[in-house]
């Protein structure tokens, strides 16, 4: 039986690695122009967020100071700054926010600075250069510390270095809602398990740490707002957010803290504690007590109080009409102008 021969494949056909070709080529053309764009554009979000990320890390490898310029006070304080020392978990914008909020009363003695600390972790030695180095540099001779929830303890042993090592004198030092000790922190079984894991070695993901912040931040949230929730816990998922490495070390200096070290090296340092009853987060009476104890040479006033602060713990960001009113008091009791000194409270 004679064999049927199959007709030839014309050139192209769907057999062939041309018509693959070809099919291919009508499937690209069917590809729009918006998903085109839309995956353009994505992709260059990534990246750019991505050079972003790199650029926030690789400035942040050391400490900073910050300033926030103000013309009023740099007219008027040109050798005065504020520095503040920023809480735990506080991000270099936050501390900027900060002292922007308290800019109206901080603004009447000096101008504003406040201490950017390393995401590498904290180093007390560092961190006393870098503010040397800022005085040096602004020629400035007096000094305001703020020292907001831990960094009240850096203060402390900021000024005290100082004093020691290059004969600079803080003339004041605020207490905002300040653990004196570990022992004044509330939450011990968080905080002494990030330091043991700390000391062991282990680094905390920032994604673990991310959602354990945000399930603190809704447990407590009769002290803050929604919003306030959302805002927080973003910022610490975000590249500006401090490293793992730093809020670890941080709590591993707040574990280890002796104020008794400092007692007798502030000189003519003055000090005051502020806080709230009601805080969740520090013991307000044994902190106020123990500081005051400790310091009685130096504190000049330990009984204002933050009572209508929400959240309760060092918040002058959220609640500067409850701070402002306090700093200017405590200013003008303990560094009165003199009649018919400049001040200006607008802001």
């Amino acid at each position: 039986m004679p064999q049927v021969q199959e007709p030839p494949q014309p050139e192209g056909g769907p057999g062939t690695a041309e018509g693959r070709l070809l099919k291919h080529a009508a499937e690209l053309r069917r590809f729009s122009r918006r998903n085109f764009l839309a995956g353009s554009g994505a992709a260059a979000l990534l990246a750019t967020d991505m050079f972003f990320t790199r650029y926030v890390q690789a400035e942040r490898r050391t400490n900073r100071i910050l300033t926030l310029g103000d013309d009023f006070a740099e007219s008027y304080y040109p050798n005065a700054s504020w520095i503040l020392f920023p809480g735990y978990k506080t991000s270099w914008e936050e501390a900027q926010w900060i002292l922007n909020s308290l800019r109206g009363a901080l603004r009447q003695r000096g101008q504003l600075a406040a201490v950017g600390y390393s995401n590498q972790g904290l180093d007390i030695d560092q961190i006393v250069i870098a503010v040397i180095e800022h005085v040096r540099a602004k020629q400035l001779t007096s000094l305001y510390f703020y020292g907001h929830s831990f960094g009240g303890m850096v203060a402390t042993q900021v000024a005290a270095r100082l004093r020691e090592l290059h004969g600079v004198e803080v003339k004041f030092i605020l207490l905002d809602s300040s653990p004196y000790s570990k022992y004044d922190v509330l939450d011990q079984s968080w905080f002494e398990g990030v330091v043991v894991l700390y000391e062991g070695g282990f680094r905390v993901p920032t994604v673990l740490r991310g959602g354990y912040e945000l399930g603190e931040r809704i447990v407590h949230k009769d002290e803050r707002s929604w919003r306030q929730v959302v805002d927080q816990s973003l910022e610490q998922l975000s590249p500006i957010a401090p490293s793992s490495v730093l809020i670890q070390s941080e709590s591993a200096y707040i574990y280890h803290f002796d104020a008794t070290r400092f007692a007798d090296k502030l000189g003519g340092t003055r000090m005051a504690f502020i806080g709230n009853p009601r805080d969740g987060t520090v013991n307000y009476q044994t902190a106020r007590e123990s500081w005051a104890r400790t310091f009685a040479a130096n504190m000049v006033s330990n009984d204002r109080r933050t009572d209508d602060a929400l959240p309760a713990h060092a918040s002058p960001q959220w609640n500067p009409f409850v701070y402002r009113p306090i700093l200017e008091e405590l200013q003008d009791e303990i560094f009165p102008l003199p009649t018919g000194g400049p001040k200006m409270t607008a802001f």
